[in-house]
């Protein structure tokens, strides 16, 4: 007899997933069934926050849901970070969970792993969670899951299955054939009036986010053909490549970019929710747009938030895009045009201010020297929050942390054992800080497993530098800042990690130049010199 938990998985396999983030549990064994008969891939993570932070790092790099199997109860309770860090994001997540049977739903009678309500927990955190209630519908909430990760803004989505409904016969069920479902397109009236305002347009703004990550080729083409400098959200890094002249970087916060904004006649705001993580880190309220704004955005809610438009279009991005050009004048990259020039103005501003970062430039600098094609996966911490301003990149899907949208601690090692799995081909550096590493450092057990051959630049100042400061600069005794600090380089040999101490930057690039491409190489490096002023 074929049952739903391994009906499940030859729909999964067949809808293109190749991989699935899970620790097993006397709940969920039935769905791992039919696991070994697959082509599907199943990764351990120690944590279920670790599954979802590793599904969010493969989601990044490949578009794909990343996909979890999770007890019910501690399981769901545990990953629930995860997805609210990729809700904030848009990143497609499938979080399969069991839950009790159907007869013991609701009780409160202390079953095992039991909550009140499970989907009314996990609903905060996703599109939609569904209750599995017969098997027959199993084929369509799956397709429901899809249709949010195809054609919406895409987020975390969560099916429970009763553990009488994961064994029962699902023998009369065939495959389904994934749905095919598009993109909603911009009105046509809406994209000409907009082409119409960014024609007429003196001094033109863009303002790319998240939302535009595929349109690499159609935001280059853009931005030339509006003249306009252009910035890029943290997770929009890589759109346009580091010597475009147009580009202003992720610098939305800093004066010289606020100031070129707040002139800006007409801004193109595509794919990103103006929010604070990108455009207020320093939380004063001073980024002001006074031009006409003009919006497009997947989510039709947040075309309205945070910034009210002048023009609010409903579309994908790429659709968007792919019209506004067939409107506007074709244009070759021109270092000396006017957009270019106010540009220009800008980076040689913000040039001025990161005089004090030197030693971040030069960390990056050294580390692109040996690994041009790096991706960084980042947590918080001040290798991620300088780099979000001074690194730019040739691609999309390069740069992302944990320092936008949700803010969390102990994204960055499982997120970047996720995306080495989802590109292996690629190297991959994980940036992360003494506090944050302590929130996951068991996952080194993982990816030492899975055979990831990752480099974790592992930033330590002794305690939660950036927090401790930020007490002192508001007159507060620092209190419960200055942590403990393990032995980090023993702790991850006794995992199976290679780790060093980074002497100098010399010695650090050969550390990169012979990392192991079986397991994780675990470099510290202290904030004091040589890699601090």
């Amino acid at each position: 007899m074929t049952t739903c938990g391994e009906f499940l998985v030859k729909q999964l396999e067949a809808w293109g997933v190749d991989t699935v983030f899970g620790i097993p549990g006397v709940h969920t064994v039935e769905l791992y069934r039919g696991l070994p008969h697959s082509s599907i891939r199943h990764i351990t993570p120690r944590h279920e926050q670790g599954a979802g932070f590793m599904a969010d790092g493969y989601a990044r790099v490949t578009g794909k849901p990343g996909v979890c199997f999770i007890i019910t109860g501690p399981g769901m309770t545990n990953i629930l970070t995860a997805m609210a860090q990729a809700y904030a994001d848009s990143i497609p997540m499938l979080v399969i969970s069991s839950v009790n049977e159907r007869s013991r739903l609701g009780h409160g009678n202390g079953y095992l792993h039991e909550l009140p309500n499970q989907r009314a927990m996990v609903a905060g955190v996703s599109a939609f969670s569904h209750t599995l209630l017969d098997v027959d519908q199993l084929p369509a909430v799956l397709a429901r899951a899809f249709a949010v990760f195809d054609s919406e803004r895409p987020r975390p989505v969560h099916i429970e299955l009763p553990l009488d409904i994961i064994t029962a016969s699902a023998e009369h069920m065939r495959v389904q054939p994934r749905p095919q479902i598009a993109r909603p397109a911009g009105a046509m009236a809406q994209l000409r009036e907009a082409a119409a305002k960014l024609r007429a347009a003196k001094r033109p703004l863009l303002l790319l986010g998240g939302g535009c990550v595929d349109t690499q080729q159609e935001a280059r083409a853009l931005a030339v053909a509006l003249d306009a400098p252009t910035a890029l959200t943290i997770n929009a890094k890589g759109l346009l490549p580091p010597e475009h002249p147009l580009l202003l970087g992720s610098n939305q916060s800093l004066v010289p970019v606020r100031e070129l904004a707040a002139d800006a006649d007409v801004i193109l705001a595509i794919g990103t929710e103006l929010g604070e993580t990108d455009y207020d880190v320093v939380f004063d309220g001073g980024f002001k747009l006074n031009g006409e704004l003009i919006r497009i955005d997947i989510d039709s809610q947040q075309l309205v938030r945070n910034f009210a438009p002048t023009l609010a279009i409903h579309s994908d991005a790429r659709l968007a895009m792919r019209v506004l050009l067939a409107e506007l004048p074709t244009r070759e990259i021109d270092a000396n045009s006017p957009g270019a020039q106010r540009a220009a103005t800008v980076r040689s501003q913000l040039a001025e201010d990161f005089t004090g970062w030197a030693h971040y430039r030069q960390l990056f600098d050294n580390i692109l020297a040996v690994l041009p094609e790096a991706r960084f996966v980042g947590d918080s911490t001040q290798t991620v929050y300088s780099g979000n301003h001074l690194v730019d990149l040739n691609g999309p899907r390069r740069w992302f942390n944990s320092s936008t949208g949700y803010g969390t601690l102990g994204y960055g090692l499982p997120a970047a054992i996720g995306a080495k799995l989802a590109e292996p081909t690629r190297p991959v550096i994980c940036l992360i800080g003494d506090g944050g590493l302590q929130f996951s450092l068991p996952e080194l057990a993982s990816a030492v497993e899975a055979k990831v051959g990752i480099v974790v630049l592992l930033w330590n100042n002794h305690g939660y530098g950036e927090i401790k400061r930020y007490m002192e600069r508001r007159d507060i005794t620092p209190l419960g800042v200055d942590i403990y600090t393990p032995d980090f380089l023993t702790i991850a040999r006794g995992f199976g990690c290679a780790a060093e101490r980074a002497l100098d930057l010399a010695h650090l690039r050969q550390l990169l130049r012979d990392a192991p491409s079986d397991r994780p190489l675990i470099i510290e490096v202290m904030e004091a010199p040589p890699f601090a002023p």
